[in-house]
């Protein structure tokens, strides 16, 4: 039975039981606790938990799962995998263990033509947990399970929790019995290889205290509504139905082991090592394909390292199997059309997921090149040096020139009989972390003491934001640094660092710029504010200059920002968010955003797509966004616990951390996100929004960059004047500039091309006029002279092959011409096959001739080019290379 038929199955019994199907959700995890699912039901453990209402009693799905703390031990074994499908049926305070056993036997034994998996009871074995006698007495009184085939395991194997205060209970596993070719009998209290685990039974009926592990916490007593969740390896399912030894042979990875024996020609089975990297090249590539389907990216952070890790590990494979070009595309495909059986996304969005796939191979390709290279040369140095510990620097090298995960350095270096020195390497790469955010925190902070900072914020308190609702507003001076020292005041001229009670001024973040502006004495004193921010959290900082007067610590004061630019930046941060949001709706969720900056007037967006977004689409995001403004939408902003902004569809930037209480805003009905940033009130006040174009700033990383309101507008009314001036030249109208342009470029470059046709007409025609200049110089035809300057150095190496064509082959002959092009002496030199036979080739004389012209040059031994710096020294140029022909010849 396919994994296809398996997934089927499953959905259509529970659903004709009464659950609701659930589509997977995406392994883009939405807890900011995980990177990517690793389980059934963390979809779910919003409802278990009771912060959310459950779809309907009853649930049933088939959920995509990652887990990679073992991803070393992947293909060493054939029980380690990374990706994994786990069926599961959830009930919330429906059925309870009764109804969850009756149902798993039913379908594990019902006939496959009644559509059941058809297994035989008596090869099946159940665990429960030490005093789960109620589920014993299931098992054994209502269906018939043999009591010598029931065994109770402790809370290690048989007890589940979320690892967290909240709902908990005993587990009861249903075992398959797979022979005794598999290890000795006795169930799977004595051998899990033989008696080997399908599906896991939790029942949810007890809550649990805090605790560490899996044992030591307290049961604090039973809950009010019990819930079941269990689930179903659908690759151990496979395993058993496809009478296959492990899950790598059965038919979603042996398909991609195939692919790999076919592009290496390497059997699987043939040997240990070999088996070993298709086994790791089959997981990884399935793995990768998901990843990238739900819209992972390779990259250095999060989970983009972990696909780039997994990806970079199975091209790696390829090559130890023999695979010389690129690999990628073809193992891609294969997983694709298989995959694509139980998730037909993956065929739609195919173009997407190979594209990139194939930039991280290219990527790797070249840096596996290059870091190959560095680390064999550090293995041969540390074995000659008699170590057997490859050091920490050169692992931390390979790293940050080459792209080379540290497993990976490790892996290649065990092959060659070396450990690697890890803590060395990891204190490198903390001390460029460090270094990284200590660079950030000066440009920020001025290079001040941050424990200054931190007393304000103990004696004082944190510094209360006014900003949302005001531009102005009385404060008093509680901090102040000048020239990064704390200090009781500062004078006229003073650079200074001043810290408020409150502020209306916004300190840069969230990709908003700072707000600029003044803060006023009652004697007359006043500090021009050119940049806020928080080198701690909760602490404001003001730094500017103080124009007037003198500032000290404890004076009140009022603060009041430039409004007029506070009012750009908001039109250009609401603006961001539209963008957003297009750009989601046009490319799917995987345009999430990657950095912003909102500066009066203009933005740049910064969001994950693999590829150049089309102009086409580019311009029906434009669209959207000015639509939207001219629905009048109100923009609103409301302070909420981050669990009921994820209720509501907010989105959030995944990596940055959040606390219990966020601010969401709302812009109508189009758009809802976290941030701490100002923004206007109507979608009307932005006026205009235009895009001015995208780039790509990193792999996987594209940047658009665009004006807002007043700013959108001069812009807007300077290419109307550019159109204008067009017209004038072309006598057109707007629409058929592009034709009349284009029409004249193409006369353009006809004519350049007869201009070069007749150029070089005119140079070949000097040929025969060489030919009749050869010197005879010891038996050789020996051809030199200076063409016109600013002749190509194709149209002089065109020229020097036509003489040398021109000569006799049977005579011996060197044709040696210099130009000069753009202020710098040029040469080609070519010989004939008689003139080789004596010993003179192109290369030597051009080298020779080079020289003399300051500069260098080389090429085959018949034909070669030079060049230098000095053009009056081709005369000697020319007497190098006779000399050099007299003494070969």
């Amino acid at each position: 039975m396919e994994s296809a038929e398996i997934r089927r199955r499953w959905l259509s019994f529970f659903e004709e039981h009464g659950h609701t199907a659930v589509p997977s959700a995406s392994l883009i995890a939405d807890d900011p606790t995980l990177l990517l699912v690793p389980a059934g039901m963390v979809p779910f453990k919003p409802y278990f938990l009771g912060e959310a209402k459950p779809p309907a009693p009853r649930v049933t799905s088939v959920q995509k799962c990652v887990r990679t703390p073992d991803i070393e031990e992947v293909g060493k074994t054939t029980r380690h995998g990374t990706f994994f499908q786990m069926c599961g049926n959830f009930s919330f305070g429906d059925y309870f263990k009764e109804g969850a056993i009756t149902l798993a036997w039913e379908i594990l034994t019902k006939s496959v033509e009644d559509g059941g998996y058809g297994l035989d009871p008596e090869k099946l074995w159940i665990t429960v947990y030490l005093d789960d006698d109620e589920a014993e007495a299931i098992w054994r009184d209502k269906i018939g399970v043999p009591a010598e085939r029931i065994q109770r395991l402790g809370m290690g194997p048989n007890f589940w929790s979320m690892g967290v205060p909240g709902p908990c209970g005993p587990c009861s596993e249903i075992n398959y019995d797979r022979g005794p070719e598999f290890g000795v009998e006795g169930g799977p209290a004595v051998n899990d290889e033989r008696y080997v685990e399908i599906w896991n039974l939790v029942f949810m009926q007890y809550e649990r205290g805090p605790g560490e592990g899996k044992e030591d916490f307290p049961i604090l007593g039973e809950l009010p509504s019990k819930n079941i969740d269990t689930g179903l390896g659908l690759e151990r399912l496979a395993m058993i139905l496809q009478g296959v030894q492990n899950m790598y042979e059965t038919d979603t990875l042996r398909v991609v082991m195939d692919k790999a024996t076919e592009l290496t020609g390497v059997r699987y089975g043939a040997e240990q090592s070999t088996d070993v990297s298709l086994r790791v090249v089959a997981d990884h590539i399935r793995t990768s394909v998901m990843l990238i389907g739900d819209g992972v990216t390779p990259g250095n952070e999060g989970r983009g390292y972990v696909l780039r890790r997994i990806m970079r590990r199975a091209i790696r494979n390829m090559r130890l199997l023999g695979a010389t070009g690129t690999v990628v595309k073809d193992l891609v495909d294969v997983v694709i059309d298989t995959m694509g059986l139980q998730y037909p996304e993956l065929i739609t969005d195919r173009k997407r997921i190979e594209t990139v796939a194939l930039a991280e191979e290219a990527a790797f390709l070249k840096a596996l090149k290059g870091g190959t290279n560095i680390l064999e040369t550090a293995v041969t140095e540390t074995k000659a040096a008699g170590g057997r510990v490859l050091a920490g620097d050169k692992a931390f090298l390979l790293h940050d020139t080459w792209g080379f995960p540290i497993d990976l350095t490790l892996e290649m270096a065990a092959e060659q009989g070396l450990s690697v020195d890890e803590d060395g390497f990891r204190r490198l790469m903390q001390e460029q972390r460090d270094k990284a955010k200590a660079d950030a925190r000066a440009k920020k902070t001025g290079h001040a003491d941050l424990s200054a900072y931190r007393e304000v914020a103990d004696t004082s308190g944190a510094t209360e934001f006014t900003g949302y609702t005001s531009v102005a507003g009385e404060s008093t001076i509680v901090g102040l640094l000048v020239d990064g020292v704390p200090s009781p005041a500062a004078t006229e001229g003073d650079e200074v660092e001043v810290v408020l009670d409150r502020t209306p001024f916004y300190a840069e973040g969230g990709g908003q710029l700072a707000d600029t502006g003044r803060i006023r004495l009652d004697t007359g004193a006043v500090i021009e504010v050119r940049d806020v921010q928080k080198p701690v959290p909760g602490v404001h900082v003001h730094k500017g200059v103080v124009q007037v007067g003198e500032v000290t610590v404890g004076a009140p004061v009022f603060a009041s920002i430039d409004a007029t630019r506070r009012r750009a930046i908001a039109r250009a941060h609401s603006a961001t968010h539209l963008t957003h949001q297009a750009l989601r709706d046009a490319l799917g969720p995987t345009a999430a955003q990657a950095g912003s900056e909102n500066s009066p007037g203009r933005f740049r967006f910064d969001f994950g797509s693999p590829a150049a977004v089309p102009g086409t689409v580019l311009t029906d995001v434009e669209q959207r966004i000015n639509e939207v403004l001219s629905r009048e939408l109100d923009v609103q902003a409301e302070v909420m616990s981050i669990d009921e902004a994820k209720k509501q569809g907010a989105i959030a930037e995944f990596g940055e951390k959040y606390g219990e209480r966020v601010r969401v805003v709302t812009i109508g009905d189009f758009s809802k996100e976290l941030c701490g940033g100002t923004h206007v009130h109507n979608t009307a006040q932005l006026g205009l929004v235009k895009l001015l174009g995208e780039s790509s700033i990193g792999s996987g990383v594209r940047r658009i960059e665009a004006l807002v309101g007043v700013d959108a507008y001069n812009f807007l009314a300077k290419e109307h004047t550019v159109v204008a001036q067009l017209q004038e030249l072309v006598k057109g109208r707007p629409e058929e500039l592009p034709e009349k342009i284009a029409g004249m470029l193409g006369k353009l470059k006809d004519a350049e091309k007869e201009i070069e046709k007749f150029r070089a007409e005119k140079v070949l025609a000097a040929a025969a006029g060489l030919v009749e200049s050869a010197k005879d110089v010891r038996g050789v035809a020996l051809v030199t002279g200076q063409v016109p300057d600013g002749t190509s150095a194709d149209d002089l190496r065109k020229l020097v092959l036509d003489v040398r064509g021109r000569i006799r082959g049977d005579r011996p002959a060197v044709v040696a011409l210099f130009t000069t092009a753009n202020g710098r002496p040029l040469t080609v030199i070519a010989t004939n096959e008689a003139a080789r036979g004596r010993g003179l080739k192109a290369g030597d004389l051009v080298r020779a001739a080079a020289k003399t012209l300051g500069g260098g040059g080389g090429g085959k031994p018949d034909v070669a080019q030079g060049g230098g710096t000095n053009p009056a020294a081709i005369g000697d140029a020319v007497a190098a290379v006779e000399r050099l022909v007299t003494e070969t010849a």
